[in-house]
């Protein structure tokens, strides 16, 4: 079963906790219920966009997701690097006679030419 996305409410939750209460990751972790590589993941997203507190309070979830989160074309998302491929998709393409899992990354590469993307290994 996939794992529930964490809300952008719980994800400022998370960078108030950690930048203002100056928290371990492990304390962030057990006081609002987010897993460690969650905290990590936002916190690193947040820094390399260059936020603070001061930058991230005033803002709306919707405006702190799009700072966060770059989406890509179509049904794609990225989060730090790479482009990340729509795995329900991939997952229903897959049912279909005579679609393999090189013809489906092969179509994904092509539609992201010059971005990073996931190998096929």
């Amino acid at each position: 079963m996939p794992a529930h996305r964490t809300t952008m409410r719980r994800i400022k939750e998370v960078l108030r906790t950690k930048w203002i209460c100056n928290m371990s990751h492990r304390q962030v972790s057990g006081a609002l219920g987010v897993g460690l590589g969650t905290i990590t993941q936002y916190l690193q997203l947040a820094a390399s966009a260059g936020l603070d507190w001061a930058a991230v309070e005033p803002l709306s979830e919707s405006d702190l997701e799009r700072l966060l989160i770059k989406r890509g074309a179509g049904r794609t998302m990225v989060v730090g690097d790479r482009v990340d491929p729509d795995c329900g998709w991939i997952h229903a393409e897959l049912r279909r006679k005579g679609v393999t899992l090189q013809l489906l990354w092969e179509e994904y590469v092509g539609a992201h030419p010059g971005q990073r993307t996931y190998r096929y290994t």
